[in-house]
């Protein structure tokens, strides 16, 4: 009878580990201030050949956009799989658990199920007092820097810079006080003196780990691996730089504010001002501009190339054809469209984002949709497509799965996307159809505040030269009433 035990026993762990072995695994590539700015895209002065190649193993999502132009809101969104206007989590300060002690993030999903969660690199927003949430991963978070140089000149001699700071937690009370550090800086230097190479070298290290724990007792792997560049400042490599040629890179078409849209949708300065040479206004024109383009296109390059040594690895080590690869930019970046310089508004240069899926046996390759998707609709998607049981929270589960697409990239989940973005004591709720933009600025806490609206139709104006809210009252009218569909928005925390 022992004997009999002693074997089922070990049948019964051999059938747990094959079980186990037969789930897929999960790698997050998340990467900070990247718009669809990729080649892939159809961005023709791009060079991002390793982001392309990912997306020809899976689909690409051309209408994806995030749901806050900004980075912290925006990684809540895509762990909880909720809106902000659903959590209150709309700041760079916001803190996770002390406004949803209970929330079940994404990996914290993975791991319940049986997946060893691992992150790297920025995953959640570090800084501006925000510590993240060390604990929705089942290992320590391999942490690195965001604001990073190596050129003295760029810290007037090696000073702590006002970003530095606040992305390091120190002397929040005195930013104002601290020099500002450079734009960009081209340096001879290896990708690893930067943190994306050392963040890639250490997620090859931990997919190394990753098999041989496959190997040895079938635990699935979810990776979360966070790039920094092409956020500012735009530090990377000079080989990367000389790589683009910047009197070919694309200038901004309309660099005037929309005709009619209202000021509170408007923005001037902000992030791009902490940096020299930037004018404190943030007014920025002719060389300077073409500078800071260059920088962009020279960190997206660079930032691919890590991306590469990883999803190379992930391929070599016999991995690829059981993992699940979402590749998503937190949101996009205005690069001097409609004079705006970063994110931070409701206008399709900041909320736009690429999103690719790669899904072996389970999704297309090659493919590409016009399905209208949302950050918060990875969490339930990747659910699906590793066969565990649908999300339901504690938290509001406010996404979609894309499977059905995935599968099918003419097939239609949604007819719209939703995002949102708080600028003084109005939030400014959008959607998003294939055509139009509804934007709707309200007061929620006082109706006696006037109500600002702007329709932008991107089939006529593409460049969003004109706010239509006026003389197109038939389908403002139809949109707003795809937005009152949406829950009364929560309070800022």
């Amino acid at each position: 009878m022992k004997r009999l035990i002693i074997i089922a026993s070990i049948f019964a762990l051999g059938l747990a580990k094959a079980v186990a072995a037969a789930k897929p695994n999960v790698l997050l590539l998340l990467v900070d201030d990247l718009k669809p700015a990729m080649g892939c895209y159809g961005d023709k002065q791009a060079i991002t050949p390793n982001m392309d190649a990912l997306a020809k193993r899976g689909v690409r999502f051309d209408l994806a956009y995030c749901n806050q132009a900004v980075c912290a809101p925006s990684r809540f969104t895509l762990m909880l799989g909720s809106h902000s206007t659903s959590t209150g989590l709309y700041g760079l300060g916001s803190h996770l658990r002390r406004v949803m002690p209970d929330a079940v993030t994404l990996p914290q999903y993975f791991a319940k199920h049986g997946y060893r969660t691992e992150s790297l690199g920025k995953i959640f927003h570090i800084g501006h007092g925000n510590l993240g949430d060390p604990e929705a991963f089942s290992v320590p978070h391999f942490h690195d820097k965001v604001i990073e140089y190596l050129e003295s000149d760029s810290t007037d001699g090696g000073k702590l810079t006002r970003e530095e700071a606040l992305f390091t937690n120190q002397k929040l009370g005195q930013i104002r006080l601290l020099p500002r550090g450079a734009a960009y800086e081209a340096p001879v230097a290896k990708d690893e003196d930067y943190a994306d190479g050392r963040v890639a070298n250490e997620t090859i290290k931990r997919l190394k780990a990753a098999k041989s724990r496959l190997a040895k007792d079938g635990t699935p792997f979810f990776i979360a691996a966070g790039f920094v560049r092409p956020h500012l400042p735009f530090s990377a490599p000079k080989k990367y730089w000389d790589m683009h040629d910047p009197a070919k890179l694309p200038i901004a078409v309309n660099k005037s504010f929309p005709k009619d849209a209202p000021r509170v949708a408007l923005k001037r300065g902000g992030e791009i001002a902490a940096f020299k040479p930037v004018p404190q206004g943030g007014q920025i024109e002719g060389d300077l501009a073409r500078k800071l383009i260059h920088g962009y296109y020279a960190s997206t390059t660079y930032v691919d190339a890590q991306i590469g040594k990883v999803t190379n690895a992930l391929a070599e080590l016999g991995l690829e054809g059981n993992t699940i690869v979402v590749l998503w930019g937190d949101h996009g970046w205005h690069l001097g469209d409609l004079s705006i310089w970063t994110k931070h508004t409701n206008f399709e240069q900041a909320n736009r984002i690429p999103i690719v899926m790669v899904a072996p046996g389970m999704a297309k390759t090659g493919a590409a949709s016009k399905q209208l998707a949302e950050t918060v609709d990875i969490f339930p998607t990747v659910a699906e497509l590793a066969g565990l049981p649908k999300p339901t929270g504690p938290q509001s589960i406010d996404g979609v799965s894309l499977v059905p697409v995935l599968k099918n990239p003419k097939d239609r989940v949604r007819d719209h996307a939703y995002h949102a973005y708080p600028r003084g004591r109005k939030l400014g709720r959008a959607v998003r159809t294939a055509r139009y933009r509804f934007v709707e600025w309200k007061n929620h806490h006082d109706e006696n505040v006037p109500v600002d609206y702007e329709l932008y139709d991107y089939k006529s104006d593409p460049w969003e030269t004109q706010n239509h809210y006026t003389t197109k009252p038939k389908v403002a009218k139809r949109l707003k009433a795809i937005l009152a569909r949406y829950p009364e928005p929560k309070s800022r925390n």
